[in-house]
């Protein structure tokens, strides 16, 4: 071997010195010595000759496609590209497309030929990986920043996944499984009846992670993913279970995605409630709370397989597997970054950093759904979810006044009341439901005539009846109910009412010059009297000034209008009957006297 070796040697020096045109007859030698082919005898002499380096182009880095042009066959690939990374449009096909549509041209000038050519297929793909374009480029994972986490308990992660090999029918004989493989030939996406008829069964797993640690905490729930199971599987999380399943108190943090369940209104309570902060990550970024994602795998490589060789018939007996199994891995398992067990890290947790919670009936209190406002009825009950409930047990409650009511799914006999304290943190107060009976009626009501009780009084009845006394100046109900019915003045009278008016100088104001209004008033016709109805009227002002009505006036009266008077005469004839007697004696005068 070392003798081919050298001779090959030999023959790359001989095959460099004959230059160019000599080459070929050294090679043909060499080949009919060695028994070799031509191809075999050239990819020897690489192996044991150093080359010169290709020298390098000097258009290289050039391209003739322009980067719009790029930038829009980059476009229709990535629009082309399902989720999954497949792109249904290939280079070739798209720029076929793109070029019939009129939208690039992808072509380049021919120096020696002056002929406009397209660009090949191979010059398309290095012009849009030299602009940074190609689909490949763009659907890189982006660059992530690690994150850390201070101490055990700092930051839990939690994640819901559905199991998609098992489904729990529970069985009568203990020595059938009945967790059930999910045979693919049986469960798939068209045979949609099959996945519908154990929809019910399907078991639901939750992984809560220690960021710090990265000890693994995995509870099993049936139905969905939700609020309720949710809240369940982290308040048994945060409880001391005792030995190697250790894992337990309140977080500071806890991540998670944003799916409904993870931020329905009973989570943000219960955190809220513990003191926990609660960091959603932005959908399609499940990468932030990666390390959750990763013992999903854990557990479905490391636990799971030995279900199929395990009966299991109720979620009891496989959450009691889980919790053996996740003792016994985090005790055992050394986890890469830290080169620990899980257990081992977690226990260097302190005492200020340990947070122990309530128990889980406390912590199920805390859970409640989102409040909803309702007005307090006149029998201080209010109506939620179409059932009454009695809350003349919360403090300060008044009549007509809103509340804020939510329910609690551990407890149908009871809804929750939310105030906020002194302290500004929320309060709840449970009330009970009210019973009634067939007719209706609530069964604590008082039957007529068998008995009196009323509410306590209301803040509101209280303030009402201090006002009343401070209103007589009396200092008991008694009295103020005796002051009133005496009609006492309100206040004693010391109030006047008026006296801010009394007191307030006004400014005197100048006469302002006006301008007669150029409009003709209309005129009014009044129907003339007849004789007695003037001398009615008449005879009533004339007797007010002291003078006399007589039958001769009468007379006048008709002689001096024949027909009918004219109201508007009225006040003339008035005058003329109680004005002052000078100079020559008028007829009616001459009438009144007797002379002829």
């Amino acid at each position: 071997m070392a003798a081919i070796t050298e001779r090959l040697v030999a023959v790359a020096h001989a095959a460099r010195r004959a230059g160019h045109g000599g080459k070929r007859e050294i090679y043909d030698a060499a080949c009919r010595e060695l028994c070799m082919s031509y191809a075999t005898l050239q990819r020897k002499l690489k192996e044991v000759t150093v080359t010169d380096k290709r020298k390098r182009r000097s258009d290289a880095g050039q391209t003739s496609l322009p980067r719009d042009e790029a930038m829009v066959i980059s476009a229709l690939l990535m629009e082309s590209t399902r989720k999954n990374g497949k792109r249904l449009y290939s280079i070739s096909d798209a720029v076929q497309t793109l070029r019939a549509n009129g939208l690039v041209r992808a072509e380049f000038l021919d120096a020696s030929t002056g002929e406009v050519r397209p660009l090949s297929e191979t010059t398309i793909i290095r012009a849009l990986r030299g602009y940074n374009l190609h689909p490949e480029q763009l659907l890189a994972p982006e660059p992530v920043t690690e994150l850390a986490s201070l101490h055990p308990n700092h930051v839990w992660q939690i994640d819901a996944s559905l199991c998609v090999l098992y489904y729990l029918k529970p069985s009568a004989d203990a020595r059938a499984n009945g967790l059930r493989v999910m045979d693919h030939t049986e469960f798939y996406k068209n045979k949609p009846k099959n996945l519908a008829r154990v929809a019910a069964d399907r078991v639901w797993s939750y992984e809560i992670t220690d960021h710090t640690s990265g000890w693994i905490y995995a509870e099993y729930v049936m139905g969905a993913e939700s609020g309720e199971n949710l809240c369940s599987v982290l308040i048994n999380a945060m409880q001391d279970r005792g030995g190697a399943d250790m894992m337990h108190g309140s977080p500071a943090k806890l991540m998670l995605d944003p799916g409904s369940a993870n931020t329905a209104a009973m989570t943000l309570n219960l955190c809220k409630s513990l003191g926990i902060e609660m960091i959603v990550h932005k959908p399609g970024n499940a990468r932030v709370t990666g390390q959750v994602e990763n013992a999903r795998n854990i557990i479905e490589r490391k636990f799971e397989p030995g279900l199929k060789f395990q009966p299991v018939n109720s979620l009891d007996e496989l959450n009691a597997l889980a919790k053996k199994w996740r003792a016994h891995f985090n005790a055992t398992a050394v986890h890469s970054r830290h080169g620990q067990t899980r257990s081992a890290v977690w226990m260097q947790i302190t005492a200020e950093q340990l947070v122990t919670v309530p128990s889980v009936d406390v912590c199920r209190e805390l859970a409640v759904a989102a409040p909803e406002s309702r007005k307090v009825s006149p029998k201080l009950s209010v109506s939620f979810r179409g059932r009454e409930y009695d809350v003349a047990t919360v403090p300060g409650v008044m009549v007509g006044e809103k509340l804020m009511v939510t329910r609690n799914p551990w407890r149908d006999d009871a809804a929750q009341i939310v105030l906020v304290g002194e302290d500004g943190r929320e309060v709840y107060h449970v009330v009970k439901e009210i019973e009634k009976n067939e007719f209706g009626f609530s069964t604590e009501a008082i039957v007529i005539g068998e008995g009196f009780r009323r509410h306590a009084d209301t803040p509101a009845q209280a303030a009402k009846k201090e006002i009343e006394q401070l209103v007589t100046g009396t200092s008991t109900q008694a009295e103020a109910e005796a002051a009133r019915k005496a009609k006492s003045l309100p206040f004693g009278g010391r109030i006047d009412p008026y006296k801010h008016i009394d007191e307030t100088q006004l400014p005197t104001y100048l006469p302002r010059r006006g301008t007669a209004h150029d409009l003709a008033a209309p005129r009014v016709e009044f129907p003339p009297l007849s004789h007695v109805e003037a001398a009615k009227q008449i005879k009533q002002r004339i007797e007010a000034d002291g003078a006399t009505w007589s039958a001769e006036t009468f007379a006048w009266l008709r002689q001096r209008y024949p027909d009918s008077v004219p109201q508007d005469q009225l006040d003339s004839i008035v005058a003329e009957l109680t004005g002052p007697r000078s100079g020559k004696q008028t007829p009616l005068l001459r009438v009144a006297g007797g002379m002829k």
